[in-house]
């Protein structure tokens, strides 16, 4: 239940950050309410996995500019994640498209910060 409740937040940071930010779009096949819904719940899906698989290993990787940054390093890990998404979503015909690296950033500055208010919500395991 709560993969489910964390896939909904992420599905609602993603949308949110394509209506405030300029570079990033959703494209579905209909520019149906139902296909763009279907097309976020999509780029969730493997935006959640994105993050799950691929991020620990960028950190671990870049713990040294995160060191002597003092943190600002990680916008520049969302901002990769985001587009690493984009770039695996493109190959098919429910995408998103972030458009530039202040894009990035700008998106994955909303997108972290509406999992972290949003994720006040939800409980955690314990």
């Amino acid at each position: 239940m709560t993969l489910l409740i964390r896939l909904l937040i992420n599905g609602v940071a993603i949308w949110l950050a394509s209506e405030w930010v300029k570079g990033i779009t959703i494209h579905g096949p209909d520019n149906t309410t139902s296909d763009k819904l279907l097309v976020i719940a999509i780029v969730a899906v493997i935006f959640t996995i994105v993050n799950a698989l691929v991020k620990p290993i960028v950190k671990l990787l870049s713990l040294p500019l995160v060191i002597l940054t003092l943190g600002l390093f990680l916008l520049v890990v969302n901002a990769l994640m985001l587009w690493l998404t984009s770039k695996i979503t493109e190959t098919t015909s429910y995408q998103l498209h972030v458009d530039g690296f202040w894009a990035a950033v700008l998106g994955g500055i909303i997108i972290s910060l509406v999992n972290w208010v949003l994720g006040i919500l939800v409980p955690d395991r314990e």
